[in-house]
């Protein structure tokens, strides 16, 4: 485990969508787009049903994540955050931690999931191994 660089906090809660990688039984990869947010030094997601991702993610639970910010760095590339982590899938919370992270992207005040589910959710927990991208969080 390899602690999460305060520099890429602002980065993970700024709103903007985590592209989130996992492996297909077949080794090829899965792509999807996420709400992201952090619980400690943790990056979680949420989803309400079984979805693709969680599957893969119990299988095998290597994860890799990049959230594109807005920002561009001196020399003019948009900076970037990749994480490349370990994932586990836990039972429940996922409407709560949903309903948290909807006031990040779609405004305070907003109800969500806007229809009721039967399922408690599942939420996914990021353990980060190494940080990389463009950005101060970067190695050298």
């Amino acid at each position: 485990m390899t602690a999460l660089p305060t520099s890429a906090r602002p980065v993970i809660e700024s709103g903007h969508l985590g592209h989130v990688v996992t492996m297909n039984p077949d080794g090829s990869p899965q792509v999807t787009c996420v709400w992201v947010g952090l619980d400690g030094d943790e990056i979680v997601f949420g989803s309400m049903s079984d979805r693709q991702k969680l599957r893969n993610l119990r299988r095998d639970p290597r994860i890799w994540l990049s959230i594109a910010t807005d920002i561009r760095n001196a020399i003019g590339l948009e900076e970037y955050l990749v994480v490349h982590g370990t994932a586990r899938v836990t039972v429940g919370g996922g409407a709560e931690l949903l309903q948290r992270l909807a006031h990040t992207y779609l405004g305070p005040g907003v109800k969500f999931p806007p229809m009721r589910h039967s399922s408690p959710g599942f939420v996914v927990r990021i353990t980060v191994e190494r940080v990389g991208g463009v950005g101060p969080w970067a190695p050298e």
